[in-house]
């Protein structure tokens, strides 16, 4: 994932802004980490450069 989607990608669910912990990243892109919403209290992982923004199912 390139940092400069950051700005344009929100929550699936609530559509609140997303905030941003990289765990692995290369010269070009993110490769691990995490896209947290703050307000659904929800993680989105990043694996292999892929955000996975698929809304949880609810417990």
């Amino acid at each position: 994932m390139k940092r400069s989607l950051l700005p344009i990608l929100c929550c699936p669910v609530c559509k609140g802004d997303l905030t941003l912990r990289v765990t692995l990243e290369d010269e070009k892109e993110i490769l691990e980490g995490v896209l947290r919403c703050p307000v659904c209290d929800v993680d989105y992982p990043i694996e292999d450069g892929i955000p996975d923004l698929l809304p949880r199912e609810k417990k």
